[in-house]
């Protein structure tokens, strides 16, 4: 997907969050209480997966939210695009198209193929708990279908499926001034998976065929209801004799304007991708919600 695609769409995500105090019914829960979208579709962060549910529909409403994301580092260029729908805040859908650009892999490999694209369509269930209001965590199970549309590269690379489910249990918290009192936000995750770097690169391999339990965890401190800081960890599974895969990290910052629009930037780190070491940049998502 081209880089005036992504730049169409994200004018689009930001004209209807403009819009949409107009068109829509203002939703009851707080501002930044339904996060941000994953690079996979769900609510969450950047690359780990929260709780809570998109939009900011209540008990007795619905929400959602439709974003645009782009990751750039030294060799590759992930855009995603994506959307995710909550009923009465206890269940989401979720669907994101992902293409990963790999021109330099494809120039060392000697291959016409210059792109990945994947489609990840998701359910989470809110199972108990609340981020807020409960002195539990709010918890909740999720499962993502994954199809890799693109497996020439990830097949050469010893990849022994085009598509899988990853499943993943997350809790998450907000503590209210639990941070020299600032509101502490904290999530954990375990992600049942064999996807190599999310799927882009298919699943499983000559090293391990099966699924693996894998910790994901965000933190972040609120400076105020607006502005949210924080770190990610996304620990990753090693199936392929062809490239070790390393684990994810980001630190970024979000912004909540309103309930209608929020935007994110960060720094990535991501190890090394398929044999290219030193994959550190930036990545940043806009989102229109209700």
């Amino acid at each position: 997907m081209s880089k005036y695609t992504i730049a169409n769409y994200s004018a689009a995500v930001l004209a209807l969050a403009l819009a949409l105090p107009a068109l829509a019914t203002e939703r009851s829960r707080i501002i930044a209480t339904g996060g941000v979208s994953t690079i996979e579709g769900t609510a969450g962060g950047g690359i780990v997966p929260m709780a809570l549910l998109s939009g900011y529909g209540a008990r007795e409403e619905s929400g959602g939210a439709a974003f645009a994301s782009m990751a750039q580092t030294p060799d590759y260029e992930l855009s995603v695009l994506g959307a995710s729908w909550s009923w009465r805040n206890r269940v989401e859908l979720s669907v994101a198209d992902q293409t990963l650009q790999h021109d330099t892999l494809s120039a060392a490999l000697g291959v016409s193929d210059t792109s990945i694209r994947q489609s990840v369509v998701g359910l989470k269930v809110r199972l108990a708990g609340d981020i807020l209001y409960t002195a539990m965590p709010q918890v909740s199970a999720s499962v993502q279908y994954k199809k890799n549309h693109d497996f020439f590269i990830p097949a050469a690379a010893g990849a022994i499926a085009d598509s899988d489910t990853d499943y993943n249990i997350t809790a998450t918290k907000v503590l209210l001034g639990g941070f020299f009192g600032y509101n502490l936000l904290l999530n954990g995750s375990a992600r049942y998976t064999r996807a190599n770097q999310g799927g882009l690169v298919g699943f499983g391999g000559d090293l391990n065929r099966s699924r693996e339990w894998q910790a994901e965890l965000s933190a972040g401190v609120f400076y105020n209801t607006h502005w949210l800081a924080g770190v990610e960890y996304r620990e990753k599974p090693d199936n392929l004799s062809f490239a070790r895969e390393d684990d994810w990290q980001t630190a970024f910052i979000a912004w909540f304007p309103n309930k209608h629009i929020s935007a994110v930037a960060a720094w990535v780190d991501l190890g090394e991708v398929a044999t290219l070491p030193d994959q550190d940049g930036w990545y940043v998502s806009l989102q229109g919600s209700f």
